[in-house]
């Protein structure tokens, strides 16, 4: 499978998304991505599954070094001490004494952001994770991340789709050697994937218009996207993206769809999100 190099980290281009996703169901439907191909998991603490992904980890028997795995801290866990106890707890649940990415999940701007990076760097010092990064972060929250952190971060994790134009995430993610993973890429289905762009796209390549719109993720440089989906089915097509490539055209027609501006995610304790 295609992968990105950031800042030293080797990430998968399609990973399997697990929020929302729970019990027996979600250990089996990980079990299940591994044995069609993936080999990038994303969960969290918050997402209160991490005990059925490493569940699903182990009883795919897909050796370890062969996975990347991504798990978050919670804003109310920050401070610094805090955010130690919440990075041993997920290793813990997930059964594994590593994780390759640990990310923060949100800012809080109640709980000062030099604790919160010394913190993760010390989680990555302490080998509780290969590398660090962030995630919702906004640009300017990026670069003060950044300059707080001794270790290169190597993503920001955001909502992206072709409804939402995160071109300034994207342009700052790659003048600092990372990448930009996207959350919720196909924005939640119905209308985008309804778009006659999305379906003449589709039509032209003997694909799915959401193969086309994950595809229109992976053929931008530095992005990475991570779909969740709670179909063994749709496991394979979500990953069955790299024996075609979009034109120009078809780039710049779904691209031309972010006017809608529509954003998935805003809650009352996201930051002020950057404009287009």
């Amino acid at each position: 499978m295609n992968s990105i190099d950031a800042n030293g980290a080797r990430i998968p281009a399609i990973g399997l998304g697990t929020w929302t996703l729970k019990g027996r169901p979600c250990s089996e439907l990980v079990e299940h991505a591994l044995a069609v191909g993936y080999r990038h998991v994303d969960t969290a603490a918050a997402y209160g599954n991490e005990e059925e992904v490493g569940s699903g980890i182990r009883a795919s028997g897909i050796p370890r070094n062969d996975l990347f795995l991504t798990t978050k801290v919670w804003p109310s866990d920050l401070a610094p001490g805090d955010f130690m106890k919440s990075a041993e707890a997920s290793l813990k649940r997930l059964g594994l004494d590593q994780v390759d990415l640990l990310l923060i999940h949100w800012p809080n701007p109640e709980i000062p952001l030099k604790g919160t990076v010394e913190a993760l760097n010390k989680a990555r010092r302490e080998g509780l994770t290969r590398h660090v990064g962030v995630a919702n972060f906004t640009i300017g929250l990026l670069a003060e991340a950044r300059g707080l952190s001794e270790a290169p971060l190597v993503c920001d994790q955001v909502e992206y789709h072709p409804y939402l134009d995160q071109r300034k995430v994207l342009d700052a993610c790659r003048a600092a050697g990372m990448a930009m993973v996207s959350y919720c890429p196909l924005h939640r289905g119905g209308d985008l994937l309804e778009e006659e762009v999305v379906k003449d796209a589709a039509a032209a390549h003997g694909v799915t218009p959401g193969q086309v719109v994950l595809r229109w993720h992976v053929q931008q440089d530095g992005v990475i996207a991570i779909p969740r989906t709670s179909k063994m089915e749709r496991l394979a097509e979500n990953i069955g993206i790299f024996g075609f490539a979009l034109s120009d055209a078809e780039m710049q027609a779904v691209s031309a769809l972010s006017g809608k501006n529509s954003r998935l995610c805003d809650f009352d304790f996201s930051p002020e999100w950057d404009q287009p």
